[in-house]
């Protein structure tokens, strides 16, 4: 178990599993370039000791890979892991008591201590511009954090145990912030600070915040971790670092965690916003500048010797899908706990995790009924998207196992046997005009979007094409047919201009599918800017398909038509084109890749590596 960052550097290095890059470089772009690098080839963990601009080192690509994860966490994995099956599973306790009081123990020892009042002695005050100010993409509005633990109290029931510590971006420098003075504090909808502010508004004060960077790795991955009912982040914290959270006070009121590198303490007021982004996120594009809460900065703390910690987020896989897999080894059937009935959830990583959820029900309610459809898999359908995060969701798609075992885990043999059994006229269910995920720009608005549901069970209804269907071939305006999986096939067209022109185009080729004839073995086909790209690898398809289209926009149907409201059609098209109000892809600079590669020659801190 780590006291704090550096004892963990330092393990990690004695283990094979980091090394230190001793030649100065520049945290704009080059940083980031640099670890992007790294984590492709599943290399080791970097300790940047000579960072241009700022006194203080850097690390990053500490969660790289799931194996260094969890030798970091190797002491108190499994005590973490009992915890929290037992927070979902009560009874296992009452059973066996014996067995289960060693996570009595370990859950006693999570609780967090306060220290002295005041600032700790081990630190010293500096300024956000003394920070590493890290820039990961050529767009981004500035420097962020982005591995911060942002936490908040309770306004109403103030104290550690009232709070909340969330990873939520932080803008350090750029767009119209003040220096020094303010920085951008940008938390999506579902967000337990969210809470806080609301209460604080309606109560006429301004909300503490404080922000930690760094400290026991348990602490970065306790800030984004989804916890039972009633278990706090920072009792997690402690859990999985086998040691109590250290925290005092300072002179202002704001919290301060003992354990962190840095601290950055402060208030958000009612009604003050200030322009936040762009940001290089998560789904592989930019997010784009909106107005987000303007925190306005009291003190800026540093441990002597204090280490910076960061990650670079992009299209998927990055770092973060490292912290995704943890987690659900962590929480392992949570989700049955909270949602009677589910199997299995898998938000797609490949996907940008939000757009694409793919879950395992039950199908209970008409057991005695010799024709089997979807009934109560549609009730856990609604129960998912009404849920935490996972209402986030814009396309979901869930089954029940009937026959054969599957998991939600291979995508292909998952959506085969979706696409096997739906039923094209009766399956798919809208729900328009709803909040989807802050960072998904395929929508109307920020947070504003549609979700759909691809229900299916019973029987297999179709043998699925394995090779382009005769009628998807040399289609007038639209080419290069490519098969992507079974059932699944893209094809080229125009780039999209308007809704308007859209409608145009996608009727006349469901009119010129539906002259060619039936082609029932192809239930789904992706019209896209280029269908090669598309249909090159999963991923590609994935990443392309779901996080360009909005479903009550971009889904159309070959011979659709509506009864009693119910939209249905005999082949869906999805229109997976590039659009006018969607953010920019990330693209790396090209000449800070060409710099970097001094990194890599024989005889630099990086050499021999890749």
């Amino acid at each position: 178990m780590y006291r704090t960052l550096e004892e963990c550097i330092l393990d990690l290095e004695k283990n094979g599993h980091l090394v230190r890059i001793t030649e100065e470089v520049d945290p704009y772009l080059e940083m980031a370039a640099i670890h992007l690098k790294m984590y492709e080839v599943g290399g080791p963990a970097l300790l940047f000791e000579n960072v241009k601009g700022s006194k203080f080192r850097a690390v990053s690509n500490l969660f790289g890979t799931i194996e260094r994860s969890k030798f970091i966490f190797r002491s108190t994995w499994a005590a973490a892991e009992n915890v929290i099956a037992l927070r979902n599973d009560p009874m296992k306790a009452l059973k066996h008591p014996f067995k289960n009081m060693e996570s009595g123990f370990a859950a006693l020892k999570a609780l967090p201590i306060k220290k002295s009042t005041g600032t700790p002695v081990t630190y010293q005050e500096i300024s956000i511009s003394d920070l590493p100010l890290i820039q990961s993409w050529p767009m981004d509005g500035g420097a962020f954090v982005t591995l911060p633990q942002v936490y908040s109290e309770d306004p109403e029931k103030p104290g550690i145990m009232n709070s909340n510590l969330g990873m939520y971006r932080v803008q350090l420098t750029g767009n119209e912030y003040e220096i020094n003075k303010e920085i951008g504090l940008h938390y999506q909808i579902h967000r337990g600070i969210g809470v806080h502010q609301d209460k604080a508004n309606k109560l006429g004060t301004p909300l503490k915040v404080s922000c930690f960077v760094g400290g026991p790795p348990a602490h970065t991955l306790s800030a984004v971790m989804p916890l039972p009912e009633g278990m706090s982040e920072i009792t997690f914290a402690g859990l999985l670092s086998g040691r109590r959270f250290h925290y005092s006070y300072d002179e202002d009121g704001n919290c301060i965690s003992n354990d962190a590198d840095f601290v950055i303490t402060g208030e958000i007021h009612a009604g003050e916003t200030k322009p936040e982004g762009p940001f290089g996120d998560h789904l592989g594009y930019y997010s784009l500048t909106h107005p987000f809460p303007v925190m306005r900065v009291k003190k800026v703390y540093a441990k002597e010797n204090a280490i910076w910690p960061f990650t670079v987020v992009g299209r998927p896989p990055q770092e973060d899908t490292s912290f995704g897999q943890l987690i659900h080894e962590l929480t392992g059937d949570a989700i049955k706990q909270e949602i009677p009935g589910v199997k299995e959830v898998h938000a797609v990583d490949a996907a940008g995790v939000h757009p694409l959820l793919f879950a395992i029900g039950s199908e209970r309610y008409t057991p005695y009924q010799q024709v089997k459809q979807p009934t109560e898999i549609l009730t856990i359908a609604n129960r998912i998207l009404g849920t935490g995060q996972l209402s986030l969701a814009k396309y979901l798609f869930i089954t029940a196992e009937e026959n054969r075992p599957i998991t939600t885990h291979d995508e292909v043999d998952f959506m085969t046997y979706i696409l096997e059994r739906i039923d094209l006229h009766r399956d798919i269910h809208f729900y328009t005009n709803t909040t989807i995920d802050t960072l998904d720009y395929s929508g109307t608005g920020l947070n504003s979007g549609s979700k759909v549901v691809f229900a299916a069970y019973g029987e297999q209804k179709r043998e699925l094409c394995k090779e382009v269907p005769d009628a998807l071939k040399e289609l007038r305006e639209f080419g290069n047919a490519q098969m992507i999986m079974p059932g699944v096939v893209a094809i080229q067209g125009a780039s999209f201009t308007d809704y308007a022109s859209a409608q145009k185009e996608m009727q006349c080729l469901s009119d010129a599918i539906k002259d060619r004839g039936s082609i029932a073995s192809c239930p789904m086909i992706i019209v896209c800017d280029d269908s090669s790209f598309l249909s090159a690898t999963l991923s590609n398809f994935l990443w392309a398909t779901f996080t360009r289209s909005n479903p009550s926009h971009d889904i159309y149907g070959v011979n659709s038509y509506y009864e009693n409201k119910h939209w249905a059609c005999d082949n869906v098209l999805i229109d997976a084109r590039v659009k006018p109000h969607q953010a920019p892809p990330l693209i790396p600079d090209p000449t800070v890749e060409k710099n970097m590669e001094r990194l890599f020659v024989k005889g630099a801190s990086l050499g021999g590596i890749l």
